[in-house]
């Protein structure tokens, strides 16, 4: 594709928080890096992923709420994660993670569990267990 032809159907969807990077052909006949916001369908591709995403964050904080999911849950959720990627980053067990997904089991935890569950957050301690979002 020519560097003129690069697709710029302006939608915001990514809303400025990435930069698309398509590669396109110069005058020069060499490849470079061209920025774009992208074109309609990959645009609409991921409004609808990005909803969707933000749907499950959302009815992960209201189970939390509820009492039915502990903060883990909501945190994961947040930080596109999965428990198989949690665990690995934790360097807990995943089936210890779904286990502390449990309220029950969450609010027995040590404080040595909660400190790595916090670190691959990037919160403390103390807003994990209250589920709270740190402003960056």
């Amino acid at each position: 594709m020519r560097k003129d032809k690069v697709p710029q159907d302006d939608e915001k969807i990514l809303e400025d928080k990435f930069k698309v990077v398509k590669y396109a052909v110069n005058q020069q006949g060499e490849y470079e890096k061209v920025p774009s916001v992208g074109w309609e369908p990959e645009n609409v591709a991921l409004k609808q992923v990005w909803d969707e995403i933000n749907q499950d964050i959302e009815d992960a904080c209201q189970k939390v709420n509820e009492g039915k999911l502990s903060p883990i849950a909501y945190f994961m959720k947040k930080n596109l994660m999965d428990e198989k990627l949690l665990a690995a980053h934790a360097g807990i067990n995943r089936w210890f993670v779904k286990w502390h997904m449990r309220p029950g089991k969450f609010r027995k935890l040590r404080r040595k569990t909660l400190e790595r569950y916090a670190d691959v957050f990037k919160i403390t301690v103390d807003d994990l267990w209250h589920m709270q979002e740190q402003e960056t």
